[in-house]
């Protein structure tokens, strides 16, 4: 028997406030649907993490529809779990996972602990944070009871481990029980896999780049699902891997060297099919940010998506310090929007510096009403 295991899709993500990069996430989870089909596995798993927010923008709601209903069609079912980015954390509150139930997605809950395929078992439990980690661990226990008579157990979660993020887990290695053949989980974006108790520990990480700092392992890893086999004695596991819709480049220049580096970059970004992420840091050398900045947009702004600059000069031109040629040199507001440029979105201009006019006025009301409007106006598009 063969599911595919998936997780931290977070469709519905607009990343540096740009409509590629949001499309970018639901092109990948179109071909991961694609690719799960084609494989032809007995059922998914979903550990968590569907969507970026619990109030999804429609496109979201849609494509994820789509891809359960295709599933639906190849009668593979999936069965899933709420993340920590899919539920509101209050009391009662329903995962937008739930519209999929007449669809065919199996959502794992307090109310529906478990499923049970023949002889296999699937069971788990929904995110919870640090501060409900005992109702967990009892959850969990709960679980294992259920799970003891099937030859096949699989433990659904979306939780953090202290294993494998030591100062942002949620619960520890020890409370995982350890009874199961495989542990199917969501929430860390970087592919684990671990022997653990009866069989394997797995976390399939993120379908794309969602943070900067998932691109070494990306280049590494590659990022995709797992195609999971638990004919035998010990879970088989196999990385499939998806094709990202365009390159993340992280590049290190010496500032003596800028124009050449920025020329060779130029070059390949122009030779690729879409616009590339650009993260570039600048050293060395006695530079001024805000025209090194300058300099970088000029260079690459046509040929990149976006360009993520970060500087470290070994010092900062002294005719040039802002904090020496008087206050009229400190436009905040400037700064600001200086700052959010690489959004390439006027509403978030707008958020940044409006906020700050309110804030500087003492007017919190009026503060909350614009993040308000902004945060209704993401959700309803």
């Amino acid at each position: 028997m063969q599911f595919a295991h998936l997780a931290d899709t977070h469709m519905g993500y607009r990343q540096y406030g740009l409509t590629e990069r949001e499309n970018d996430f639901f092109e990948v989870f179109d071909q991961a649907i694609e690719e799960i089909i084609r494989e032809r596995p007995d059922f998914v798993i979903h550990s968590g993490d569907l969507f970026e927010y619990s109030r999804p923008p429609t496109r979201a709601l849609l494509t994820a529809q789509k891809g359960i209903l295709k599933l639906k069609e190849a009668n593979i079912p999936i069965y899933a779990i709420a993340g920590n980015h899919d539920v509101v954390m209050r009391k009662n509150a329903l995962p937008p996972q739930i519209l999929y139930k007449d669809f065919g997605l199996k959502l794992i809950s307090p109310n529906q602990p478990f499923y049970t395929v023949g002889d296999v078992f699937i069971g788990g439990a929904p995110y919870a944070s640090k501060y409900h980690a005992k109702q967990l661990v009892e959850r969990l226990q709960t679980i294992e009871k259920s799970s003891l008579d099937y030859g096949k157990r699989i433990l659904v979660l979306h939780q953090g481990i202290d294993r494998y993020i030591p100062y942002e887990y949620e619960i520890k290695i020890g409370d995982v029980p350890q009874n199961f053949n495989y542990c199917a989980f969501g929430h860390i974006h970087e592919r684990v896999v671990d022997d653990f108790g009866e069989g394997k520990l797995a976390y399939p990480g993120s379908t794309e780049i969602w943070r900067s700092n998932e691109v070494e392992g990306y280049r590494k890893n590659g990022k995709g699902f797992y195609l999971v086999d638990i004919s035998g004695d010990m879970p088989e596991i196999e990385n499939i891997d998806l094709k990202l819709p365009r390159e993340f480049i992280k590049e290190t220049i010496r500032y003596s060297e800028l124009q050449d580096e920025l020329n060779l970059i130029k070059e390949y970004t122009n030779s690729l099919q879409r616009k590339p992420i650009l993260m570039v840091t600048v050293e060395g050398g006695n530079f001024n940010r805000s025209e090194v900045y300058e300099t970088l947009n000029q260079s690459l702004s046509e040929t990149c998506l976006a360009v993520r600059s970060n500087y470290r000069p070994t010092a900062i031109k002294e005719d040039e310090n802002p904090f020496e040629k008087g206050k009229e040199a400190l436009d905040i507001k400037k700064m600001i929007e200086h700052n959010l440029k690489d959004f390439n979105s006027e509403k978030v201009t707008e958020l940044g510096t409006g906020l700050l006019k309110e804030l500087s006025d003492g007017d919190f009301k009026a503060a909350e009403t614009i993040a308000h409007n902004f945060y209704e106006d993401l959700y309803d598009h």
